[in-house]
């Protein structure tokens, strides 16, 4: 008898990992998405320019972002549906809103998040080619990976990616607290944090911070093409444990990044140039005087493999999340519209992006800022949207959020709507 249960137990923990291994793919494919430009430039340059006097910015932008989006996977095995049906059934000024912060911000954000990765490209393979000729090498090869629309192609390469990713930043933080920290210069200035310049780096800063709200949407998408790859429905629990690992393993990320702009960059003496490329140049070289030249492969090949990855996944996410709204506006029925549609909104989009980047120039960091705060600014309306729509009457109480996570996703949308109000009173004259 004892034998028998002890088998049935044994089968029942088989089973229980099984489903977990599953369901793991969505968190690591946000994380992917997450640990970029929030992570690479911003939170790098939070550490450089201002020392550690910043990790409650990147804390709370994580702590509070977590409610709205955890709601992405959520309501997705609530519903079965991903969260753009939801704002349909919310209202059409819910889907509209939507739609406007997407196609208002997208073709900023896959620019930005390009440029940086064609700037790390040049220095890596030492071929000296101009950012808008990089940058279509880059989307051009993200477009032959995902013209198929296969979910399972951005799988396997992002689990590839953020293995390399999570080495090769480990070893670079590992040395970077081996060797001691930075040199700070004779008479280095520490700089204002409540100022105007130092709000709006805040706000860049937590726009991205782990990655934009809209990612929710994007996450209920992710985990009901992931069911669909591997046949399994998960539970709740089984989604969010991928959920956590996706975004606590982002928001420590945050941290590594962050405390290496510390260690290694902060009161070094060195402004940070306005191109991509010139960027770039100055974070690899600042790396490797400080901890050597055999860093210079570790610390070029994690730059580069976090935002390679990132422009992957975002340049595959907007079509998808432009082919649903499209689908849904239209009422369409069935797969096949979608998947027709989805190359040509895969190569339109792209295209825009290369346009913008163009059109702005190698104006890096005025390119990033100004993408990052505009996440940051419409982040409350989405919050709220978000919270509105998981205690919809359609969602069943068992899959609705418990009462210490209701709570924190209010105090989110204080801390959020704040922020951006405290933020507008500085920069809107008087």
């Amino acid at each position: 008898m004892v034998p028998y249960y002890l088998f049935k137990f044994m089968n029942f923990k088989d089973q229980k990992w099984i489903g977990i291994r599953k369901s793991i793919g969505p968190g690591l494919i946000m994380a992917a998405a997450a640990i970029g430009v929030s992570h690479l430039v911003q939170s790098t340059r939070a550490g450089a320019e201002f020392g550690f006097a910043l990790v409650w910015a990147v804390l709370f932008a994580n702590l509070f972002k977590y409610p709205f989006l955890e709601f992405g996977p959520r309501y997705a095995i609530a519903t079965g549906q991903n969260m753009v049906y939801g704002y349909a059934k919310l209202g059409r000024w819910a889907i509209w809103l939507f739609t406007l912060f997407t196609v208002g911000t997208m073709f900023a954000i896959l620019a930005a998040v390009t440029v940086v990765t064609a700037s790390l490209a040049s220095q890596l393979t030492g071929i000296s080619l101009s950012l808008p000729v990089w940058s279509t090498i880059i989307l051009g090869l993200s477009i032959l990976l995902l013209i198929r629309n296969s979910y399972s192609i951005l799988d396997g390469a992002i689990k590839f990616l953020m293995t390399i990713l999570a080495v090769s930043t480990i070893v670079a933080v590992g040395a970077a607290l081996f060797q001691g920290g930075h040199h700070t210069v004779a008479e280095f200035p520490t700089p204002e944090i409540w100022t105007a310049t130092g709000i709006a780096f805040i706000i860049a800063l937590m726009g991205w911070m782990p990655i934009p709200i809209d990612a929710s949407v994007w996450h209920s998408m992710w985990t009901l093409e992931r069911s669909k790859q591997t046949g399994h429905n998960p539970s709740l629990k089984e989604s969010l444990i991928d959920f956590n690992i996706g975004y606590i393993g982002a928001a420590l990320f945050a941290l590594c990044f962050l405390f290496l702009g510390a260690l290694i960059m902060y009161g070094s003496g060195e402004s940070f140039a306005e191109s991509g490329a010139a960027f770039s140049q100055q974070l690899i070289q600042l790396y490797t005087l400080t901890l050597g030249d055999w860093a210079y492969t570790v610390i070029i090949i994690c730059a580069f493999t976090t935002m390679f990855s990132t422009t992957f996944t975002v340049a595959d996410t907007y079509p998808r999340v432009c082919n649903e709204i499209i689908a849904v506006l239209k009422k369409e029925e069935g797969t096949e519209p979608r998947s027709k549609r989805y190359p040509w909104l895969l190569i339109s989009i792209s295209l825009s992006s290369l346009l913008f980047l163009v059109l702005m120039g190698d104006r890096f960091r005025l390119m990033i800022d100004l993408a990052t705060t505009l996440s940051f600014l419409t982040a409350p309306v989405l919050a709220f949207i978000n919270y509105k729509l998981i205690f919809h009457t359609n969602i069943d109480e068992t899959h609705q959020p418990k009462r210490w996570l209701q709570w924190l996703a209010i105090t989110g949308i204080v801390f959020l709507a704040g922020f951006a109000i405290f933020y507008l009173y500085w920069i809107i004259p008087i």
